[in-house]
């Protein structure tokens, strides 16, 4: 509820997300709740290990599909760069920083698909089956996957290449023609013809790229629970 995409969304109240926490718990308690070992004989020291392990994990969780999101934040950062929309930002609530309006519209688009595929009931599951993989308190003696988490973040990069990809090229070649044009008559006015040009024909082929969205997507939100089923196991 804390890290993960949807379910930490700041425009959720924190009174939804509390009541949230509390139904899961009291439907996922008779199932796995005998099966915790509770140490009641330790000490403080036991306890805030446990503590520690069970926040790492929530952490880990929400991260995995989360650099899905920033993916498409990076894609939206670069598009809304070469529309020379780098220096009409806005306030994300989600982060508290400025980013481009394509950025916005990147990630809204996203939460829409991840909404649509059904991805924050895998994330559901996913918590259920964490009481199986990874039981109540053996995480915190467990190593961290540092290395497989920091792997899994380099798909932001991909996915932000893949998606940012056609408005890139097709904006290049607008400046490459605009810069032969200019070349061959030196009163064509590049400059005043080549931004408005360069936007539409961005906007075309971003509009045109938006159907290829839910496939992209959907196969790096998969491919991100696997990777996240996978990671659970390793402490076993």
């Amino acid at each position: 509820m804390s890290f993960a995409p949807f379910f930490s969304n700041v425009s959720i109240p924190s009174t939804t997300k509390v009541a949230l926490t509390v139904v899961l718990t009291a439907l996922l308690l008779p199932l796995y709740g005998t099966n915790a070992p509770i140490p009641a004989a330790a000490g403080a020291g036991s306890w805030a290990a446990m503590l520690l392990g069970e926040i790492a994990l929530g952490l880990m969780a929400g991260f995995t599909t989360q650099f899905v999101f920033d993916g498409m934040l990076l894609a939206g950062q670069v598009i809304g760069f070469q529309f020379g929309f780098s220096l009409v930002n806005i306030i994300d609530p989600n982060s508290q920083v400025e980013i481009t309006v394509l950025s916005t519209l990147h990630e809204l688009a996203a939460l829409l698909i991840f909404i649509q595929l059904g991805v924050h009931r895998w994330l559901l599951r996913v918590v259920a089956m964490s009481f199986q993989l990874v039981p109540l308190g053996s995480f915190a003696g467990a190593p961290l996957p540092a290395t497989e988490v920091l792997k899994m973040a380099g798909a932001m990069w991909l996915i932000g290449a893949e998606i940012a990809l056609p408005v890139v090229m097709a904006t290049m070649l607008v400046d490459l023609t605009i810069g032969f044009l200019s070349k061959a008559s030196p009163q064509f006015p590049a400059l005043f013809f080549g931004i408005s040009t360069k936007v539409m024909v961005g906007l075309g082929v971003l509009y045109g790229s938006v159907a290829l969205w839910p496939t992209i997507l959907e196969r790096y939100f998969f491919h991100a629970l696997a990777n996240l089923e996978r990671l659970l196991s390793i402490p076993r």
